[in-house]
């Protein structure tokens, strides 16, 4: 929707046309445009080719503390280095909204944790998860213990790993979990 509403028309007119059904778009585009005023234009109809590099995404006071920033923006970004086009960044806010569906944020954690991007979340991706979790507190037996836990606790098929399918299992279990 961020895409059709951006690319036919200018941000103006869509502040002066949509601003009551999407208060917060315009506010997102803004907040984008703020962190390269000189690389992103006001003036989107001709779908402009602009994508911020991660450096300044990671250093949004949102994600600058998270210690998933990097993970965050690869996975919403279409690069998958992290640089964002005003979609990506539109997507990955819109999911990091509290407004968001309880499955869409369990989707994007999974996502965020699958590390490797298999599509599972293995022990590998468990203990890179628990160790930024604890910002690399606990020792690797520690760690081990946690990821052996998890995968036991929740592995539904005991085929040593999580799918998506699992994931979501487990969150149900635990609705703190993505608040």
């Amino acid at each position: 929707m961020s895409v059709i509403i951006f690319s036919l028309f200018t941000v103006k007119k869509v502040c002066n046309y949509k601003c009551q059904a999407f208060p917060s778009l315009s506010r997102l585009f803004y907040r984008y445009r703020d962190l390269a005023p000189q690389l992103v234009p006001l003036d989107y109809t001709n779908k402009p080719d602009v994508k911020l590099p991660y450096e300044l995404i990671g250093s949004m006071p949102e994600l600058k503390d998270n210690p998933f920033r990097q993970r965050i923006a690869e996975v919403f970004s279409a690069d998958g280095e992290g640089n964002m086009t005003l979609d990506d960044f539109l997507d990955m806010f819109s999911v990091l909204s509290e407004m968001a569906p309880r499955d869409l944020k369990a989707y994007y954690a999974f996502k965020i944790y699958d590390f490797n991007d298999d599509d599972y979340i293995c022990k590998l991706d468990l203990e890179k998860t628990v160790n930024k979790l604890t910002r690399n507190e606990l020792t690797p037996e520690e760690v081990c213990l946690v990821c052996d836990k998890v995968i036991d606790e929740a592995d539904q098929d005991n085929d040593g790993k999580l799918s998506l399918e699992d994931f979501q299992h487990m969150i149900v279990r635990a609705p703190d979990f993505l608040r």
